[in-house]
This record gives structure tokens, sequence and C-alpha cells, in this order.
């Protein structure tokens, strides 16, 4: 069984007030679900989409007060964007300079226009043109014009310092495709691999880098990336796969909002499973997800003191 793309990315902030100001009034992204870490209920846990929250656009993140990322090796290194073309990228770059954000030039990579640039943390990010392929749901309260908005997620690069072990283990546990490869501009090389009907949104690239430093995690780091399973029979079939296979994993969670499954690469990098349902609407309506604290059910009675611990993100 094959898994259908990007569901989402989760990151690392140490200020979830400046991040919100940025992934919203810079990027022009959704807040579509304000809620906490499930597991650290100290933490905000934002997620940000596009207009209709869709599996595959949400970039979240995690609060909490830790040094900046030391960028290195066993880790996601790069989130890619989809954007509908390079008038797009030129708007990008316009705004950018504006916003004086740090970027690069368009310039072409793996045969797709792309742009990269990085948050006020350090987040690195490229702006990739998918063509305008498939369906986008823009946000009407967007600073960004619609035609120019961020239209979801991937490729997802990591950094491994043998590919050896990783490409065994999506090729052969998640049924991926080796597509290609190609040359950094910096010399490394990039190996492409897809899921499902392929494209930006539904690839993985691995950077072999033998000789960096191994990363360690922080703000302006990713903490995980996740797959998208359509429904609950395809997320039950890769618990049971898991199983079978004697992987040591999280076996099921139930994040309220989508099933989740986590398991680490030979390499050490966090891959969730996670389903496209029941989603962002499920406790509040579409309208207005996101402009309240959401809890889940086994979180509720614990709200008074949860939100007392927590500090508004906007004015």
């Amino acid at each position: 069984m094959q898994l259908h793309g990007i569901h989402h990315l989760t990151a690392i902030t140490a200020d979830a007030r400046a991040n919100y100001r940025f992934y919203t009034e810079i990027l022009g992204l959704r807040l579509v679900k304000k809620t906490v870490n499930q597991d650290d209920v100290s933490a905000y846990h934002l997620f940000y989409a596009d207009g209709e929250a869709t599996p595959g656009t949400d970039l979240t993140f995690f609060e909490w007060p830790v040094p900046p990322e030391r960028r290195g090796t066993h880790s996601i290194t790069r989130t890619g964007f989809r954007v509908s073309g390079e008038a797009s990228l030129a708007y990008w770059q316009a705004r950018f300079e504006a916003h004086q954000i740090r970027h690069g030039a368009v310039h072409m990579l793996d045969g797709r226009a792309s742009l990269d640039f990085e948050d006020h943390e350090g987040q690195r990010f490229r702006l990739v043109a998918d063509g305008g392929a498939g369906e986008a749901f823009p946000w009407s309260r967007s600073p960004v014009p619609a035609e120019h908005q961020i239209r979801g997620l991937g490729p997802i690069e990591i950094s491994v310092p043998d590919i050896t072990p990783t490409e065994r283990f999506l090729t052969l546990l998640y049924e991926m495709r080796r597509e290609r490869s190609y040359t950094r501009p910096d010399g490394v090389e990039v190996v492409v691999f897809a899921m499902g009907e392929g494209g930006p949104g539904a690839e993985f690239h691995v950077a072999i880098e033998p000789g960096a430093p191994t990363a360690r995690q922080g703000a302006g780091g990713v903490h995980h990336v996740a797959f998208r399973a359509r429904d609950e029979q395809e997320y039950a079939y890769w618990v049971d796969r898991y199983k079978q296979l004697g992987l040591p994993s999280s076996g099921p969670v139930d994040r309220f909002y989508f099933r989740s499954l986590y398991v680490r690469e030979p390499n050490g990098i966090l891959i969730e499973i996670a389903t496209d349902g029941p989603g962002f609407a499920t406790d509040e309506p579409k309208e207005s997800m996101g402009e309240s604290l959401s809890l889940p059910p086994f979180l509720e009675k614990r709200r008074a003191e949860i939100e007392r611990n927590l500090k508004p993100i906007s004015a």
C-alpha cells in the first residue's frame, strides 16, 4: 500500500507570538488550530495551513524555550512550499526584500524554479513552482493575493550521512520509488523518493552528507515530518505492518484531529503517519478555526489550568 504524500511538518519555535506574526502576516498562512502539545501542555501547538486546512498544507510548531538548532545531518533540513509558478516566485522575492527576510535568488533546482528563504529563527524553506497542478484553497483574509498564496507542502529534504539504510527503509517499508538524483549548488548529492501519484507534494529528498556534524534540535529546526494515510483502514494497515516487521514505534495514537503513528528511520529522523481526518473542524466551525484555544476532550477538564499558563499570541 502506498502513502499519499506529505501530511504535515512539525517544527520548533522559541517564541509563539513572533512565530504567529511571521506565518500569518508575512507568509499569509491561516492559523487553523491553536492548541497545545498533547504530551506537554505547557507548550503551544500551532497549525498553519491553507484556507480550508487541507491535509498536505499544514505547517505546525511546538513552542519550547530552547536554544537555536545546531545544523547538521541526521535531521530534516529544508521544508518545501508549493506556489503556482515563476510569477509567484517573483512576487515572493519582492515581498521578502520589502520585509527584509533572508532569501536567495530564484534559480532552477531539480528541474523546478525555486526560491530559498529563512524565517526569523533560521527555519529553512524553499518555494517551489509546481505549475499550478491540482486544487488550491486560498485564505480570503490573507495579506497575500490568492494567485500567489502558498498552495501546500513539499518536497521535504532530509540529511543523512549514509543513504543505504534510509533508502532500504523508504523503499521496502513505504514502497517509495527512487526516481532520480541531482546535485545542489553546494555540491551535495540529493536523491529523490516519491510516493503515491508523485509530484512535489509527494516527494522526499535525501541529501547525502557523510562529513557533516550531527544536528541538535532546537528553535529554528524541525521536529518531525508526517506522511498521509487517507482513512482509518489505511492507518490500520500501517499499524499492522509495523507490528509484523517488529519495528519499535509509538503504536496507535489518537490526536483527536487525526490518528498518528510514529517511528524513527535508521538515521534517527522521526517520521509520522497521519490520517486525513477527522480534521480541524471537528470541534469548532470552519469559519472561525484557530481563533480560540482548542483542546481535545481528554484535556478539556484542565482548560483553566492550561489557559493560565499560556501567553496570548496576538494582540
